[in-house]
């Protein structure tokens, strides 16, 4: 079902399993061949450490912001069912997988919307404590504001304890 009015978001893509890169690249695809979904900006690609067990693949990621017509479940369930096209399988929770697209923010608004088998929760819950969210998503919206705090993101990057950092760098 479409809402009348699109709504600005931010998606944190990331993959640990198989050619990671074209991975993250085909997800973009899919989401862009959706008429209800537009990309606007991407930031560069960002390879971090897989948390919590380090031994596992490292992560690539990257953050997008676009715009959509569907509503927040309903582009939740597009975003799972781009996961499973792109070979994620049901798995433990911090297990390796092709594929893992996040909402990060969805038109600004603090949500918590459920129905029988998912739920929809943004800001996302833990975005504060993931440099590999918000360093891209500074990249490319250095002006963004935390939806239930107002806290700006260059106060969030600040803010970051140093026992969450994770090994960064651009890739």
């Amino acid at each position: 079902m479409l809402e009348k009015q699109a709504n600005k978001v931010f998606l944190g893509i990331g993959s640990n399993l198989g050619n990671k890169k074209l991975n993250i690249e085909n997800a973009k695809l899919h989401l862009e061949l959706n008429k209800n979904f537009r990309i606007f900006k991407t930031s560069k690609f960002y390879r971090t450490n897989s948390w919590p067990n380090p031994k596992m693949p490292n992560f690539l990621n990257i953050v997008i912001e676009g715009e959509t017509y569907l509503k927040p479940l309903d582009l939740l369930f597009f975003l799972k069912k781009i996961e499973k096209i792109l070979g994620r399988k049901p798995a433990e929770k911090n297990s390796p997988r092709m594929c893992d697209i996040d909402i990060i923010d969805f038109g600004h608004k603090c949500l918590k919307l459920y129905d029988r088998k998912s739920f929809v929760i943004t800001p996302h819950p833990r975005l504060e404590d993931r440099n590999f969210v918000l360093i891209p998503l500074f990249e490319i919206s250095k002006n963004w504001k935390h939806p239930r705090s107002n806290i700006k993101i260059s106060q969030l990057l600040k803010q970051i304890d140093t026992k969450d950092l994770r090994s960064i760098t651009v890739e």
